[in-house]
């Protein structure tokens, strides 16, 4: 098994905001660095003194809900940079790196920590449960207890200061007003399709942003669990409470396939994925008696490839890196699991990441980070980077904790 650690670290990497979190992901590049005047240096990063740097922001949803719990309903978006370890804890002035023509290097007008950035938007009675990010940096859509929204990205600046925040869009999703709770939101690769499946059961999908409906299935499941797009966007997978995970058909808006069930399973979460050599893959998360697996699925006969025990406790998150290279597992202890695609073998265990069960979990768009929340107001940002050794490249995960304020 790959490395260890029993306890995460408590430090100046951990931050409290308030907020128990349902979901994470991490803001897409143009939108996180887009600036009035002008835009930042390209790339996910730069080599700055020999070294990688870059900076990343984090979108978390979540809250107490209905009532007078005391506990605010909100969005909230977090900055890290990976130079100093450093999450944003204040809403304090952070500035943009600035780059000369003249230089490939890049400077700072403020010395590090680089920023220190959190901006809040507060929904009111309305918990956003679930959200999705656009690929392409539109903005985001949140599930409320009886709507999605979409909200935009919003960067303003004054005196070279840049502020990323979001704001509620004038645009309505009519045909998403006045419905049950959704409990799954997701978009496609390209973001030319968005699917949402509700607590009612009900699975739909619509071409972006016209709103077209492209599938609309009542009673797909008892109760829809999870969904996702395949990487060309031909078919969407779901799983949901009672009977087999279903995969569909988006052109012809018809059920392609049914993902049997073996014995006790039960299927919590699915995700698509690319191989080394490109090639589609599935992988669903199946809870048993004796704990949770990773099941993997040929997507052209639809047939059980290989499954893979994992974990002892039921899987509360799972995620795959956009380059397929890792796999990402939360469980109700609040432990993280980080595997290599490649063969299903655990890389990193966390224990303790959380004090409270693992809601949601984002890989970076690079996959250097995976990003993880949880019920108890906490996150956590892990890195991955690369190592060399011998000649050898090896994978080691320098972690940072988030925690609530």
């Amino acid at each position: 098994m790959g490395k260890s650690s029993n306890d995460a670290a408590r430090g100046a990497n951990c931050k409290k905001y308030g907020v128990p979190f349902y979901g994470v992901a991490f803001v897409p590049r143009n939108a996180a660095m887009k600036s009035p005047e002008k835009e930042p240096p390209p790339g996910e990063g730069q080599v700055v003194g020999g070294w990688w740097w870059w900076i990343s922001s984090c979108d978390f949803c979540g809250g107490g809900g209905e009532g007078r719990s005391g506990i605010p309903n909100a969005l909230i978006i977090s900055q890290f940079d990976s130079a100093s370890n450093y999450l944003s804890d204040q809403p304090v002035q952070f500035m943009w790196p600035s780059h000369s023509k003249q230089s490939s290097k890049l400077s700072f007008c403020i010395a590090r920590p680089i920023l220190s950035q959190v901006n809040k938007l507060e929904t009111g009675d309305d918990l956003p449960y679930r959200m999705a990010v656009h690929p392409g940096g539109e903005g985001v859509i949140c599930s409320l207890p009886k709507s999605c929204r979409w909200f935009e990205w919003e960067t303003t600046k004054k005196e070279d200061v840049s502020t990323l925040s979001l704001k509620q869009s004038e645009k309505v999703l009519y045909q998403l007003e006045l419905i049950e709770q959704q409990l799954a939101v997701t978009f496609s690769r390209d973001g030319s399709l968005l699917a949402v499946g509700g607590e009612d059961g009900k699975l739909r999908a619509f071409k972006w942003p016209s709103m077209e409906s492209v599938l609309d299935v009542p009673g797909a499941h008892a109760s829809v669990k999870n969904v996702d797009f395949s990487p060309d966007g031909k078919f969407l997978v779901s799983v949901g409470s009672g009977g087999p995970g279903r995969v569909w058909d988006i052109s012809s808006s018809t059920n392609k396939a049914s993902l049997a069930k073996e014995k006790d399973e039960t299927f919590g979460f699915c995700r698509f994925s690319q191989n080394n050599v490109n090639n589609q893959v599935l992988y669903v998360t199946a809870m048993r008696d004796r704990g949770g697996s990773i099941v993997k699925w040929n997507t052209t006969t639809w047939k059980r490839i290989s499954s893979k025990h994992i974990v002892r406790d039921p899987i509360s998150a799972f995620t795959v890196s956009d380059d397929g290279k890792f796999l990402a597992v939360g469980t109700i202890q609040g432990d993280i699991y980080i595997l290599n695609a490649s063969n299903v073998k655990v890389h990193t265990v966390v224990k303790k990441a959380h004090l409270g069960l693992v809601t949601a979990l984002a890989f970076s768009h690079d996959s250097r980070a995976l990003a993880s929340a949880s019920l108890d107001a906490s996150a956590r940002v892990t890195q991955i980077k690369d190592i060399k050794k011998n000649g050898t490249i090896l994978v080691s995960f320098s972690n940072v904790v988030i925690s609530d304020i």
